[in-house]
């Protein structure tokens, strides 16, 4: 009798102005960012739920949101350059993972630079994870889960999911499941992610001001490329994130000063580049595996 009510009552949840509210999932993601370290970092990440499609992103800039409108508005109306930079957390993770319901079609998308214009990449992934649902049982917070194991970008995992908010979704790509996943990691605990809690986001944009205001405006349409594609051009993007750029930037124009401020475009590109290449190469422990090409033989 529980389970039913518990049932109606999320479905009733769902179905309170389906096209303009989201359900927000908070998962706190505990991660090795160095292969060769043992230790630890930390990241509230967000599994974003509406009606036809979840969004799974960093909760870091999200956060912020209010904060940065605030601050840019005031450099609008002051006519004065800020670095915005000095004054917000980056995220830890870039990435966006989409399920679009209800046929669970995965995108994976990255946002590179194509010029001076901000795009974004995604490839599709036809993953079909093959759990092994056991007769564990747990609790995990609030929630009764049920164990689930599977294998998946190069690690065994461990999955414990909740019938009781009957979603087959999770973080990340994790999906597939008779209930939500609760909490997922691999064996030797690189990656850990645990349900903390939801909200009921009403009036839901799924863009940030800072992508609505950016150029491309509106987080930008998602070229759809090759996985294989993809990772040849993200993999170039973090070794040179300004190469697309750097053509384009004239010496006069890099010696233009910012808008009431004695920091240059120049200086401002340069602030970027080291802010780039070091988030990508703060971790170099990825969630999946990259696959070991084969040995040729001769």
């Amino acid at each position: 009798m529980k389970k039913i009510f518990t049932l109606l009552l999320f479905s009733a949840f769902m179905g309170l102005n389906a096209q303009e509210t989201a359900n927000r999932f908070f998962y706190e993601l505990t991660f090795k960012p160095k292969k060769d370290s043992a230790k630890l970092d930390k990241v509230m990440m967000i599994l974003d739920i509406t009606k036809d499609k979840s969004i799974y992103r960093d909760y870091t800039l999200v956060a912020q949101d209010s904060i940065l409108k605030i601050q840019v508005d005031q450099m609008q109306k002051a006519g004065v350059f800020k670095d915005l930079s000095k004054s917000i957390t980056m995220p830890k993770f870039s990435e966006k993972v989409y399920k679009f319901y209800p046929g669970m079609k995965l995108q994976y998308v990255e946002r590179i630079s194509s010029g001076f214009t901000p795009m974004n990449i995604g490839y599709n992934d036809d993953t079909k994870f093959d759990w092994k649902i056991s007769n564990e049982k747990a609790k995990i917070g609030t929630y009764n889960t049920q164990k689930a194991t599977t294998e998946f970008g190069g690690r065994k995992w461990n999955a414990w999911f909740t019938s009781d908010i009957p979603l087959q979704d999770g973080p990340y790509k994790f999906n597939g499941l008779p209930g939500l996943i609760v909490k997922v990691e691999d064996e030797a605990k690189n990656y850990s992610w645990e349900l903390k809690g939801n909200k009921k986001v009403p009036n839901f944009n799924e863009t940030t001001y800072i992508e609505t205001i950016s150029p491309g405006g509106s987080g930008g349409k998602v070229q759809e490329v090759s996985r294989e594609k993809f990772d040849k051009t993200f993999t170039e993007f973090k070794k040179d994130p300004f190469a697309s750029t750097r053509p384009l930037l004239k010496p006069e124009m890099l010696a233009q000063k910012m808008p009431g401020s004695d920091t240059t475009i120049g200086d401002m590109v340069k602030q970027q580049e080291k802010m780039l290449k070091d988030f990508f190469s703060a971790n170099n422990n990825p969630i999946e595996i990259p696959a070991t090409p084969a040995k040729v033989k001769k």
